[in-house]
């Protein structure tokens, strides 16, 4: 009966062994992964972003839809500054009572630019904002194995730590991991996307 216990952990005897099995291999991982088995793991959110195939893609269409509203309103204040140069030598020649209406439709034109090109601006950052957001939501999962196969219990935002080791920052990892898995997220599902 003795032996039988030995070779054949049955009930509590048998989830303990497995505990240790788990509890042992944990730390095995961590080192593969290369970082230390600890229960506390830090990363660098911006850089997540960033580094990743997914968050250059983002930041240079972002960056290119930028250029091009950029562009666009260089050329509304050029006209603008046309429109206005025209305005300004007329009022000359008119009298103040027929040059007032043109003023004022003048001022209305260029508040209502100033107040579309920034409409514009805060819908791209918005939609800077949303994307990041979106990326986060798709990495959690990664991150959730990484936290998982190391063994820890907690991942915290590296510019929130006062002093850790070096050895406790799985970025990298987690980018190499992010890159395989989602890539630049441009052949995810439109579904999974939005």
């Amino acid at each position: 009966m003795l032996i039988n216990l030995i070779s054949k952990p049955r009930g509590p005897l048998r989830a303990l062994c497995v505990f240790f099995l788990l509890a042992c291999s944990a730390p095995a991982v961590a080192q593969q992964l290369g970082v230390p088995g600890t229960s506390v793991l830090t990363i660098s959110s911006d850089r997540l972003f960033s580094d990743s195939e997914f968050g250059q893609r983002v930041l240079r269409e972002f960056e290119a839809e930028g250029a091009l509203l950029a562009e666009e309103n260089e050329r509304i204040v050029d006209e603008l500054s046309r429109e206005e140069k025209d305005l300004t030598e007329k009022r000359a020649s008119m009298q103040p009572g027929d040059f007032r209406p043109l003023a004022e439709a003048f001022d209305n034109k260029v508040q209502s630019h100033r107040e579309g090109q920034r409409a514009k601006l805060d819908a791209l950052s918005r939609q800077s904002e949303e994307a990041r957001q979106k990326f986060y939501e798709l990495v959690q999962p990664i991150l959730i194995d990484l936290l998982r196969e190391t063994g820890a219990s907690v991942i915290i935002e590296r510019s929130n730590v006062f002093l850790s080791s070096d050895r406790t920052d799985i970025t990298d990892t987690a980018i190499a991991r992010i890159n395989t898995v989602i890539g630049d997220g441009s052949g995810l599902d439109p579904q999974t996307s939005e």
